[in-house]
């Protein structure tokens, strides 16, 4: 069950028109992952003559949980409404760009879209090749680029049916929310958040979904909950998943053994990991020469101008053993993508209005190196 588990951990679901002997061999061990799945982290397994999938709602939503392949409010409009558009579709109904643009024009809240502006033809082909990806439509015939580059441009698609199973589904009526946080509290509607499977769910979900589980986020009742059943979720995660589990202070991590295939794990094998764990190294300096102070929850808060001069100070020291992209990167590019890579690995958090940066305590864990007779300036022995 190890690695069917870890199939759908890692994916958002298996199409039964793509892989049909996955879908297969998924479905024959539903009975033995659902288990799993719905007593420790409350997700839903959804089997059926379509596809199979884990429906994984965090326990604490964060920023970068969003589709990274959007960089626009208006993206995430547009795939709402293409899922409106197809919500009462047979599978396999075809329908043109056009038809959907006039779909869209019609239901969009805000003001109307005006196709003759190409940004808007261009944000809306970046959504149809992502529900494209995601297995949400197929293209029958035409080019995208066509339509890009013309609004009269045409382009045939197919609907696969998994549109559908996209989004949650939620069992109350969500016409009333106003704020982010009714959804989440949904979630749990008529249960004690605080005690017994609820709080069960958050934890395994935070430990799992999420880079690192911390003090400072969330629910603290959930630290209690590590207290005194630790030893058990350590089981249940080496059992199931592969997954060692550390538990600090003010943080715990689910860490995957050598050779598990869980997610996306950190370091990876490029430039940007390298990069990063040099960073964690400085940061980890600094606290050990007294010069920035943890808090009582292992949180460190600097400056963000001076978490800035670490990396540009980190980039000056070891940028000879950069690849030529971040050797020849602007210092400013430079700083814009560090912080943004360590705010999606939760190594920091950017306080945009104090102009402050938390360290979370992850960056203390790891730390990175040159060898010892590297010529960019660290010479250290390992």
């Amino acid at each position: 069950m190890r690695e069917e588990l870890e199939i759908l951990m890692n994916r958002r679901w298996v199409l039964k028109s793509e892989e049909k002997e996955l879908y297969y061999r998924l479905r024959d061990a539903a009975g033995e992952i659902r288990k799993f799945a719905t007593e420790k982290m409350g997700c839903q397994i959804i089997a059926n003559s379509l596809l199979i999938k884990m429906e994984k709602i965090p326990a604490v939503p964060e920023e970068w949980m969003g589709i990274r392949e959007f960089t626009s409010r208006e993206e995430y409009a547009f795939l709402c409404v293409l899922l409106m558009f197809l919500e009462d579709k047979d599978t396999e109904y075809q329908f043109t760009i056009s038809m959907l643009t006039d779909y869209i024009s019609a239901n969009m809240p805000a003001e109307k879209v005006d196709w003759t502006i190409y940004t808007h033809r261009r944000r809306l082909v970046k959504v149809m090749r992502y529900a494209k990806t995601q297995g949400i439509i197929q293209v029958t015939d035409g080019n995208d680029e066509n339509f890009m580059e013309d609004q009269n441009g045409q382009v045939l698609y197919e609907n696969t049916g998994a549109s559908r199973y996209f989004m949650k589904n939620f069992s109350t009526d969500i016409m009333s929310y106003s704020e982010p946080e009714d959804f989440l509290e949904s979630e749990w509607f008529g249960v004690d958040e605080d005690r017994g499977i609820a709080r069960r769910h958050r934890v395994y979900k935070r430990l799992l979904f999420s880079p690192g589980m911390y003090r400072s986020e969330g629910t603290a009742e959930d630290f209690e909950y590590l207290k005194y059943y630790g030893r058990r979720l350590a089981e249940d995660l080496n059992e199931h998943l592969d997954c060692d589990l550390h538990i600090h202070r003010g943080s715990a991590y689910a860490l995957p053994q050598e050779g598990s295939r869980l997610g996306i794990q950190f370091p990876g094998n490029n430039a940007v990991s390298d990069m990063i764990l040099l960073v964690c190294r400085e940061v980890r300096r600094k606290v050990e020469e007294g010069i920035w102070k943890a808090e009582t929850d292992e949180m460190i808060l600097v400056d963000q101008m001076e978490f800035e001069r670490l990396l540009k100070e980190v980039k000056r020291t070891y940028g000879n053993g950069f690849t030529k992209q971040f050797r020849e990167m602007q210092e400013g590019e430079y700083v814009e993508t560090m912080m943004e890579e360590m705010r999606i690995w939760s190594f920091i958090r950017v306080m945009e209005k104090d102009h402050m940066v938390g360290i979370y305590p992850a960056a203390g864990k790891i730390q990175g190196r040159y060898p010892a007779d590297y010529a960019g300036g660290d010479r250290d022995e390992q």
